[in-house]
């Protein structure tokens, strides 16, 4: 859909109320995880974020502001008169029998206070890990961690890379009759029917270590922690996964070996992160390119040479009607790292980041853009798309 288009939405022609639904209603339609209302210097814009990248939609007039913002604050249940201080709501509703759930977050600024909607549709986040996208061995690997009574799963990546999206998938495929399955989220993205999903909450003294510890005496046999944010989180994590209980968790590093370096900085001992971690999940999100623009293009051969790329002929993105700057929707992109007795013995002998690295590729296991060049010469995605999640550069 086009900027004009958009554009030509004004709050003078109908209340914010309905303005604030149509630009809700059009984020939904195209696909858009965020939309941002910001202030500046005599002017206020609204964004919306696709497939990862920021796009603008309209500049309403800036008198405008307080009362876009008041709206927002009203359908987040926030303090509309609290203008000093970053706030944080949420609120929900039903569109095309879709549950949407929207999460409010305000920041005062120079020019008055920034506001951003996360848009969470529950219906697309709902996967199973079959439809993830892993290559074929690596799904093979993970079903067969699935299948352990203990142990730790940890899923890593930057903030946006899917990570939510890949632990409720695991989630349901161990969601059985069964088990005893206990989250703890901050905060839960998604409702699972048979889940005991809490939510933190720091102002009542309710923290993820608080929380796992309850969930320990709860007879749990599989255990979800949101994120491992500090070493008393981590060291109770670390034990319930040697004790009987498989646990899911999520980390911000680049690489999976980064994830184990992470750790061992955050104070875990090497000989408790060889035997207790089990699989590491590193992953990014990668634009996937339209299919009714994308055109075919031979690289120059120190390109190819330089990149690493599979073939000198590749795709490029053009631009058309029907996606935003040549790609559609997304795809992700995995490395996986099991621990198994080779990398255990390489912890315990503390390996640097790159030689875990070339051990990984070593025993075969497919690295974050070696996944992503497959995808290249499928035809899936674009090299500059690549380079700019793995951060390589194009010369």
């Amino acid at each position: 859909m086009s900027r004009l288009r958009l554009e030509s939405i004004k709050p003078s022609q109908m209340n914010i109320t309905h303005y604030i639904d149509e630009l809700l209603t059009q984020a939904i339609m195209i696909g858009a995880s965020d939309l941002h209302f910001e202030p500046a210097a005599g002017q206020y814009r609204i964004r919306r974020r696709i497939d990862g990248i920021l796009q603008e939609v309209a500049r309403p007039a800036f008198n405008l502001a307080a009362i876009i913002t008041s709206r927002l604050k009203i359908m987040g249940n926030l303090n509309i008169a609290e203008r000093r201080l970053p706030q944080d709501g949420r609120f929900s509703f039903t569109y095309q029998k879709r549950l949407i759930d929207c999460r409010v977050s305000t920041c005062p600024t120079v020019f008055g206070e920034k506001v951003v909607l996360r848009i969470l549709d529950t219906s697309q986040m709902q996967r199973d890990i079959d439809s993830l996208g892993f290559e074929p061995r690596q799904l093979l690997q993970v079903q067969s961690i699935l299948q352990q009574s203990q142990g730790m799963i940890i899923v890593t990546g930057p903030t946006g890379s899917g990570k939510t999206v890949s632990l409720y998938a695991l989630l349901a495929a161990l969601n059985h009759m069964d088990k005893n399955i206990c989250t703890v989220e901050d905060p839960v993205e998604i409702q699972l029917p048979g889940l005991n999903q809490v939510n933190v909450h720091p102002k009542a003294c309710l923290e993820f270590a608080t929380i796992l510890r309850a969930f320990l005496r709860q007879d749990p046999d599989i255990i979800m922690v949101g994120e491992i944010r500090d070493l008393e989180t981590a060291e109770i994590a670390m034990q319930a996964s040697q004790t009987g209980h498989l646990v899911l968790s999520t980390l911000h590093t680049n690489s999976a070996a980064h994830t184990l370096i992470r750790l061992k900085q955050m104070g875990i001992a090497a000989y408790t992160l060889a035997h207790s971690v089990s699989l590491i999940i590193a992953q990014r999100l990668v634009r996937r390119l339209c299919s009714h623009c994308k055109t075919l293009i031979e690289l120059p051969h120190h390109i190819v040479t330089e990149q690493g790329c599979l073939s000198p002929r590749v795709y490029i993105p053009r631009g058309c009607e029907q996606c935003f700057q040549g790609y559609k929707g997304r795809m992700a992109l995995f490395e996986l790292l099991p621990l198994d007795n080779v990398v255990q013995e390489a912890i315990l002998q503390n390996c640097a980041v790159n030689d875990l690295a070339i051990l990984q590729s070593q025993l075969g296991f497919i690295s974050l853009r070696k996944m992503g060049l497959n995808k290249v010469e499928m035809g899936e995605t674009s090299l500059d798309e690549v380079n700019r999640v793995t951060g390589r550069i194009v010369k």
